[in-house]
């Protein structure tokens, strides 16, 4: 197996925050994405995959670009 590198209590904290981050990110955009309205339902399912295939990449991309694309469903 692999051995488990020698990590201070610090260095563990920013390593799982900084995981935590990157899940949330995702999953509050794909969250996001699904609660507005677009254009077409194909550029909802293009925000979506994006944020699903390319995980952290897609999702910022979505919070800086595509949400304001989208409405707010009342």
């Amino acid at each position: 197996m692999f051995p488990m590198p020698d990590l201070t209590t610090t260095q563990w904290a920013l390593v799982l925050g900084g995981l935590g981050l990157f899940v949330l990110v995702s999953l509050y955009s794909i969250w996001d994405a699904f609660h507005r309205e677009f254009a077409s339902t194909a550029e909802k399912m293009a925000w979506i995959q994006l944020s699903v295939l390319v995980p952290f990449l897609g999702g910022v991309t979505y919070l800086l670009l595509g949400k304001k694309r989208g409405q707010k469903i009342p």
